[in-house]
């Protein structure tokens, strides 16, 4: 069928944006190495995959503790789905089932919170929250760094009429001269992730949260990436370097770790009902399917458990002895407490076609480009879980072995770079 003339304008604009260009070249000159919008055809046991006939370990799972596979987890879903079938049947506005306000309940309670409001995931969780705590006379302050979901909700929130500015990456200093310039204001709030989900690095919260206050600002923290598999019981990032809640609005998935669905929002009682009213996914949209809400409470009680301990013993004995192994290949690692772990690579077309290097022996790891990274700052993103043995993770280490010896890779020492020249950077900008 042939497209209309508007729809082949349209396609034609959005084909100008620098962006579409970029990802559109890399699937032209790197059909076999993309390795982006994959179809996996079977899953299990542990970390197995099927992918274009070919059987995989697949690290790129964020599953951290491997509770996707857990009997009890799958057990939970089941009785839930029996106890109120496939859907909520309205927006959360309307009428929300008992096994979310019990889910809220037990979230709030396992993080020392007064209170969690949950939504379908941590995208909408920031895209509501965000622009609905501010207003025209108030501003935000976001690290440059801070995960596509914050940044995204920003543009909202200036759209609306707050004003919105950029600090540089982990730094209280800059921080401070951000909610300076930003001043007058009524109210602030300053963006950063718990956990960068790049580096796997934890920012200094406690030195931010004291020029934020300071400032008479608050502190919105994305702890996706901490949230089950850091802190006392799996309770994230926040608690333990600020010891409280209580200049700090935190924001957890609902996936990820706990293999579960959807995000949330803990915070202050009295903001509970606030946000009820003022995010609009929340109002506008559809809640969290109900079979996973009554496994949330499940996962709730493994790390709440004295299981929870031996989950994290097994997932921080691989993460050190991959960080170990690929450090011992004088590669440039980052990371070393999370279950991120992140190869650098540096060249667009070498990071995908390390990421194919590895697919080939049988290793599937996310080759991440710009703009998720800095443009020539591509990595190899790998995710350690719970449920990989020690075979998996030697497995990995030599097969990177392998990658070093055909490719030359960025070292630790400065002493390699890029496999072969640039082809330019006309692309795109660099990004600091």
């Amino acid at each position: 069928m042939t497209a209309s003339a508007p729809m082949e304008k349209l396609g034609q604009a959005l084909r100008r944006n620098a962006l579409v260009r970029i990802v559109e070249q890399f699937g032209r000159d790197h059909p076999d190495a993309h390795l982006k919008d994959l179809v996996i055809d079977e899953a299990g046991p542990g970390r197995r995959i099927v992918v274009e006939g070919r059987r995989l370990i697949n690290f790129g799972s964020d599953s951290f503790l491997g509770l996707d596979q857990d009997p009890r987890v799958q057990e939970s879903i089941r009785r839930g789905l029996s106890r109120w079938g496939t859907h909520n049947g309205a927006s959360r506005a309307f009428a929300s089932v008992r096994a979310n306000v019990e889910a809220e309940e037990k979230l709030a309670d396992w993080l020392g919170l007064e209170s969690v409001l949950i939504l379908p995931s941590v995208m909408l969780a920031n895209l509501g929250a965000i622009p609905g705590l501010v207003g025209r006379q108030d501003a935000i302050a976001m690290d440059e760094q801070a995960h596509s979901s914050m940044q995204e909700a920003a543009k909202i929130a200036r759209a609306n009429g707050a004003k919105v500015a950029t600090f540089a990456h982990s730094d209280p200093e800059a921080l401070e001269q951000t909610l300076r310039s930003l001043r007058p204001y009524r109210s602030a709030i300053v963006c950063i992730d718990g956990v960068y989900s790049m580096s796997g690095r934890i920012p200094p919260m406690a030195e931010l949260d004291a020029v934020a206050r300071a400032a008479d600002a608050v502190l919105y923290i994305d702890d996706a990436h901490g949230t089950g598999v850091l802190g006392e019981q799996g309770r994230g990032t926040v608690l333990e370097a600020l010891g409280s809640y209580e200049n700090t609005f935190v924001v957890g998935s609902l996936s990820k770790a706990f293999s579960c669905a959807g995000g949330f929002i803990g915070c202050p009682e009295p903001f509970h009902r606030l946000l009820k009213i003022r995010c609009a996914p929340y109002v506008f949209g559809g809640p969290v399917v109900p079979p996973y809400l009554e496994a949330i409470g499940t996962v709730i009680e493994i790390l709440r458990s004295d299981e929870y301990p031996r989950l994290r013993a097994r997932l921080d004995a691989a993460i050190r002895r991959l960080i170990g192994g690929l450090t011992d290949l004088g590669l440039v690692v980052m990371g070393a407490v999370t279950p991120i772990v992140s190869v650098l690579i540096g060249d667009e077309a070498d990071t995908l076609n390390a990421g194919k290097f590895l697919f080939d022996r049988g290793y599937y790891v996310q080759s991440v480009l710009f703009p998720a990274v800095p443009y020539h700052s591509g990595v190899l993103r790998i995710q350690c879980n719970a449920n990989h043995d020690e075979a998996e993770i030697e497995g990995l280490i030599e097969a990177f072995a392998a990658l070093a010896h055909h490719m030359k890779l960025p070292r630790r020492d400065g002493s390699s770079a890029s496999s072969r020249p640039h082809d330019g950077e006309s692309m795109a900008p660099k990004r600091g």
